[in-house]
């Protein structure tokens, strides 16, 4: 069978086209690539598609395939990134916002009650079968902490709170706190607190 055989390069396997036309548009249909080998009828060699002068021209005048398309399953990790550190900072700033005002969580109390205590200024005194008394002022620029007449270090503050209440059973707390002391240490008093089950806290009258 005279015609033209074409074969993928270096494939010891040809397929026998009836003419050139045919292999043009098995090339414009992608059957075939301009580097597979062609051997028309009057050649000797086998030789690229690309490179025959039966095809070169028509090859070279071929628009070039289309570009692959983007592989859809792969992620851009970019933009989920920055999400999350916008997030990040976020919670940062709320907690840190959240942390000077904490307070500890009392329970309600009574109408009754309630009404009583608003028609009297409570002293350490008045309390004294159920409460204790803390005060915190500073000295030399530093926190100083009383429970009852004990002196105790800020770094034990919630030991201490826990432990007297243990020993004592009360769990109501009077604070005294002078203006100048950091939230940060009156902040430290109320978690201390809260970790005792402490149920009522009092400050003194005007604050």
């Amino acid at each position: 069978m005279i015609g033209w055989k074409i074969r993928h390069e270096g494939s010891p396997q040809a397929v026998v086209l009836a003419s050139a036309q045919r292999v043009l548009e098995g090339i414009r249909d992608g059957d075939w690539e301009p580097s597979d080998e062609v051997l028309g009828p009057n050649d000797r060699d086998w030789q690229a598609i690309a490179d025959h002068p039966q095809f070169a021209e028509a090859i070279a005048a071929m628009e070039p395939p289309p570009a692959p398309l983007a592989d859809e399953t792969r992620l851009d990790m970019n933009p989920m990134i920055d999400v999350a550190l916008v997030l990040l900072i976020f919670f940062i700033l709320t907690t840190t916002y959240a942390s000077l005002r904490r307070a500890i969580d009392l329970p309600p109390e009574p109408p009754e009650e309630h009404a009583t205590k608003t028609q009297q200024i409570l002293k350490p005194a008045d309390i004294e079968d159920r409460a204790f008394k803390v005060r915190i002022w500073m000295e030399k620029n530093q926190p100083v902490i009383q429970i009852e007449n004990k002196m105790i270090p800020v770094g034990s503050l919630e030991r201490e709170v826990r432990d007297f209440v243990k020993a004592t059973g009360r769990k109501e707390l009077f604070v005294e706190v002078a203006a100048d002391v950091p939230w940060g240490i009156e902040a430290a008093l109320y978690d201390a607190a809260k970790g005792a089950d402490i149920h009522r806290i009092y400050w003194p009258a005007g604050r």
